[in-house]
């Protein structure tokens, strides 16, 4: 059940903070109840449902206007501000439904013209419903029990069952200007109703004031709820049987099966999996009953889901590539199709968005979100799980039928909601994997920082987790503390890779320490825990990437921070030198080994960077090994300029954006002769 979280104290300060920005009542209290809303993900789903208010503001004369505060494009009702409900002129709206028709042309241009601050995001694609429709604030939801309902067979007669006249149904039209249109005309010949049930679509409802409307919404939806609640069958839920081995053989075969069918230069496939066994029980019970390819419980969501999900059953998850690999193809063949038969009768010429899955439904082992990012992927997860419970107890409740291919598509191409998906050009590492390994470190962190601005799904990894935590990573970015001299940590870190993404794209083998000392008086033991760390810890973490590369046909790339101690020595570091130089050996082999797999394989040689290693005492002792002073000694080089962090970590990610380039080290130190490769 939904809770009423309408709180007077909260709303009564919310209306004070914003009458300090000059923000009337009746916008503010529209921020706090659609917050309310937004707060609770069964109600609104990632960026669906909008929200509305008609009041008066002030134009540049100082002369009231009527306007309406509707969501803007972009906004997530969970944490939406007064900038998120641009205010439109409302006359202007009102007059075009007097018109036949309204291209979505003109509708967005209209809109625009209105709006009282230009700067404003783009209104709700459905501004004119909440513009036509003669109530003072409206929500608009798509609650899973809403949905539920409006797909239905007898959905109207359920509906009256539970609401008597409160609630009226209006037929799926697609939403725009005629939707508005038609449901603004039931609503005035039921003045009596609370709300409105969009068939195949969602849920209105409206009230004189925010608090009434959000009252309703939550009585409203609560009331549905029960209803299904006496209607669901006692699915036993299963026990989970399945090993993570067996996890992740399941995402080898999968992410190879997309590479191999993806028609990008460099793919990138982020996974979210979520196995609970309600969800499991749910999805066995569907596929059991052939409930697989009936649609998306609202058209809404078919721009991120797709109309159906790839089923891989147990016999194909446990089966060869082969059998994965050909129900995908089954997969892309059906969406081709789909998208040529309505495309030939489409008014416009349309492109085919990527013909590869979103959501992948996995007998007796949950389902799998498939992203461009770990962000994407999640959204998608989300939305798959309402998905799944939406059909479930539509078919328990009487049958779930959404719309048809037709109306999907025209959802799915309409330019309206393509737009919601956004146009920028991703950031060039978006979607990858990364493993960054010495991350609590200066140069470790920094790299970080690079590939998270640069898109990529980073995880961090130092012995140190402090370190880590300190450095002021994105939230999004995965931490982990592992000894990487640790072959069973080594494995573990895999296998929450595996789970937590679906798989690895990079890996940045920055890990290292520095032990000073004369060789010839050096224990012995000194120099095998330096290898450990500077060579084996490497060797152990490209073994293991390696292996899942090729699993996986993964054209993805190895980079080593080897240090210019590889090919110049410096006095009393050669238990650091050794390991450096026995790695530099390490990049050109693997480069050789692996370049029949498409894996690239590269090194970085930096010198005198200010970090854990090269710290303050650790630079006036190699100063005085130099026999120079300590600023003169970190600006050694040809350019005469200290070399930083940061300029190691460009050229990282200098090398991850070089498509054709393995088997190279790069040299980061300001020019040093004696340390030149060539």
């Amino acid at each position: 059940m939904f809770e009423n979280l309408w709180n007077e104290s909260d709303a009564s300060a919310f209306v004070l903070s914003h009458s300090k920005n000059k923000i009337n009542a009746d916008v503010a209290l529209r921020v706090y109840s659609s917050r309310l809303i937004g707060s609770e993900k069964n109600l609104v789903m990632h960026g669906g449902g909008n929200t509305s208010c008609k009041t008066i503001v002030q134009d540049v004369f100082g002369k009231d206007t009527r306007v309406l505060c509707v969501k803007g494009s972009g906004w997530d009702l969970g944490a939406i501000e007064a900038a998120g409900m641009p205010a439109v002129r409302l006359d202007p709206l009102l007059d075009l439904r007097g018109l036949e028709v309204l291209s979505d042309e003109d509708m967005v241009n209209v809109q625009r013209s209105n709006l009282m601050d230009q700067n404003s995001p783009n209104p709700s694609v459905e501004t004119l419903l909440h513009a036509f429709l003669p109530h003072n604030v409206i929500d608009h939801t798509h609650a899973t029990p809403f949905l539920s309902l409006a797909n239905l067979p007898n959905a109207e007669a359920i509906m009256q069952e539970i609401f008597g006249s409160k609630l009226v149904s209006v037929p799926y039209v697609m939403p725009g200007f005629e939707l508005a249109k038609v449901a603004a005309e039931i609503a005035e010949q039921n003045p009596e109703a609370h709300g409105l049930l969009l068939l195949k679509h969602g849920y209105f409802t409206w009230g004189e004031n925010a608090k009434q409307s959000y009252d309703r919404l939550i009585d409203h939806t609560n009331l549905v709820e029960s209803w299904f609640s006496s209607q669901r069958r006692n699915v036993p839920c299963v026990s989970l049987n399945h090993s993570n081995l067996e996890k992740q053989r399941v995402c080898h075969k999968l992410r190879k099966a997309l590479i191999q069918v993806s028609d990008e230069p460099s793919p990138s496939f982020v996974f979210d999996w979520v196995d609970d066994e309600r969800l499991i029980s749910q999805i066995d019970g569907l596929i059991l009953s052939g409930i697989t390819d009936r649609g998306v419980a609202t058209p809404d969501h078919v721009i991120r889901i797709k109309a159906k999900p790839l089923v891989l059953s147990r016999s194909m998850q446990s089966g060869g590539e082969k059998e994965i690999l050909k129900a995908l193809e089954i997969f892309v063949n059906d969406y081709t199709e789909y998208f040529n038969t309505w495309s030939a009768v489409s008014v416009s010429p349309k492109k085919m968005l990527n013909p590869l899955p979103k959501v992948v439904w996995l007998e007796g082992m949950g389902l799998i979100g498939i992203g461009g990012s770990m962000s994407e992927a999640k959204t998608i997860t989300d939305l798959a799980i309402q998905n799944v419970h939406v059909i479930s107890d539509g078919e328990a409740a009487g049958g779930f039928y959404p719309v048809k291919d037709k109306d999907l598509f025209d959802l799915e191409y309409w330019a309206l909601e393509q737009a919601k998906l956004g146009k920028a050009s991703p950031p060039p590492l978006q979607g990858k994997v990364a493993i960054i390994t010495g991350a609590g470190g200066a140069i470790g962190s920094a790299i970080v920082k690079i590939f998270e601005k640069s898109g990529a799904e980073v995880i961090a990894v130092d012995m140190n987790a402090e370190a880590i935590s300190s450095r002021g990573f994105l939230s999004r970015t995965v931490q982990k503390k592992v000894d990487l001299t640790n072959i069973g940590q080594i494995s573990k870190l895999m296998e929450e890779i595996l789970q937590q993404f679906g798989g690895v794209d990079i890996l940045v083998s920055n890990a290292g320490s520095a032990p000073e000392g004369s060789l010839i008086e050096m224990d012995e033991e000194c120099l095998r825990r330096s290898f450990e760390v500077n060579f084996f810890a490497h060797f152990r973490l490209a073994q293991a990437v390696g292996k899942i590369f090729i699993a996986q046909g993964n054209a993805g790339q190895m980079l080593f921070n080897i240090s210019k101690q590889a090919v110049n020595p410096g006095k009393n570091f050669g238990a650091y030198g050794l390991p450096k130089s026995t790695l530099m050996f390490l990049v050109k082999q693997l480069a050789l080994e692996f370049g029949e797999y498409g894996v690239r394989v590269n090194g970085v040689n930096a010198d005198r960077i200010k970090s854990g290693i090269l710290n303050e005492s650790v630079i006036a002792r190699r100063a005085r090994a130099r026999g120079v002073d300590e600023d003169n000694y970190m600006r050694a080089n040809l350019l005469g300029k200290e070399v930083e962090a940061d300029h190691v970590a460009e050229a990282f990610l200098g090398l991850a954006l070089s498509v054709r380039t393995t088997g190279h080290v790069i040299t980061v130190d300001g020019g040093n002769i004696e340390a030149s490769l060539r």
